[in-house]
């Protein structure tokens, strides 16, 4: 058992560089586990610098000067910001608080198409599964409006952590543009001379990285926008939530698009019933689906990410488990990283005794 361990040990571990970069791997996984709830303005900044990076990169490559060039896109990112604070929240508030009152009101009329099954479908549906389905519902609308009244009683401290993001991550962000090279050369420091491997994972994992991470912002602006517009077009109620968790849908592979139909189609099935405007609504959406899968990815990601959509849905679970939403938007580039770093990681072979 030992000699299987320690030759699994000098096979994997025997470059120094292997073990400075797994002992780097640990520390970066173990910071952010257990101090990531305390430094989540500077990760957030972080993220939000390293996406407008590239802007900043293509300014200065036009030869307009670093300082302009980190000033323009910076006051293009308080632009949308306040854009975002002014119009988008007050609107998302307003059709939230209008669908929370209009509950009770769906219930009923939900209660009253389901008692109607057993009388068209006796033999499928019974009257004891139809009141216990309304029991459910029943149960699940005071679960929400218990979150609701807690939510509400303890908004306060969520304000307050609210204004510390509006405040710290703007200038976090700044900073983080302005003095890239500086904290770059600084990081660099305190690394070892010898860091061919180091090197090589990290300019490997920062063009992949990079072009997951931009072109997931683009295609969630992008499906949110298509959809709001289809959505106000078409007359559904409450677009712009809707349109918000078809954006934010897009971070989860193939359990996100599936899982936000569900609103979109009880909402729309209220109001409208089984009718024209449904089926015309449903066809619109499918049809931004489908293009979103079939054209927009393939055109946003330059660089398919070679993983089983097995892996991709336990690094949602687990990475989502561990760090909430930002774990489940950089689950993909965190496998990918994890694949990289195997792929990149010296072996020495073992040595095979002659045949005699």
């Amino acid at each position: 058992m030992f000699k299987v361990l320690r030759d699994w040990v000098q096979r994997y571990f025997s470059d120094e560089e292997a073990v400075v970069l797994a002992v780097l791997l640990f520390l970066a996984f173990t910071a952010v586990l257990t101090l990531g709830g305390m430094l989540a303005p500077v990760l957030a900044g972080m993220v939000l610098a390293y996406l407008m990076q590239g802007l900043v990169v293509a300014l200065e490559r036009l030869r307009v000067p670093g300082g302009v060039a980190v000033g323009l896109v910076f006051a293009l990112f308080m632009g949308i910001l306040l854009v975002f604070i002014v119009v988008v929240v007050p609107l998302l508030w307003h059709q939230l608080i209008t669908l929370f009152n209009e509950l009770p009101g769906m219930l009923v009329k939900w209660q009253s198409v389901l008692l109607l099954l057993p009388e068209r479908y006796p033999h499928l549906v019974s009257d004891e599964q139809v009141l216990r389905a309304i029991e459910v519902m029943r149960g699940e609308i005071g679960k929400f409006g218990q979150w609701a009244l807690t939510f509400s009683l303890s908004s306060l401290p969520l304000l307050v952590n609210i204004m510390i993001y509006l405040v710290l991550v703007p200038i976090l962000v700044f900073f983080f543009l302005k003095d890239r090279e500086m904290i770059g050369q600084w990081v660099r420091g305190y690394l070892p001379r010898e860091r061919a491997l180091l090197t090589r994972v990290a300019r490997d994992m920062n063009r992949q990285i990079a072009n997951y991470i931009r072109g997931k912002v683009i295609e969630i602006f992008i499906c949110g926008g298509v959809t709001y517009v289809a959505f106000v077009v078409l007359g559904l109620n409450y677009a712009a939530l809707l349109a918000m968790l078809v954006g934010i849908s897009v971070v989860v592979p193939y359990v996100g698009a599936v899982v936000v139909t569900v609103p979109v189609l009880l909402i729309a099935l209220f109001q409208w019933g089984w009718s024209d405007q449904f089926i015309y609504l449903m066809a619109v959406y499918g049809i931004i689906q489908t293009l979103d899968g079939n054209v927009l990815v393939p055109l946003l990601f330059s660089e398919a990410v070679n993983l089983h959509p097995v892996a991709i849905i336990c690094a949602v679970l687990l990475f989502g488990g561990l760090w909430g939403f930002w774990g489940v938007f950089f689950a993909i580039p965190l496998a990918t990283l994890f694949k990289a770093v195997l792929d990149a990681w010296p072996r020495k072979e073992p040595v095979v005794a002659p045949l005699l």
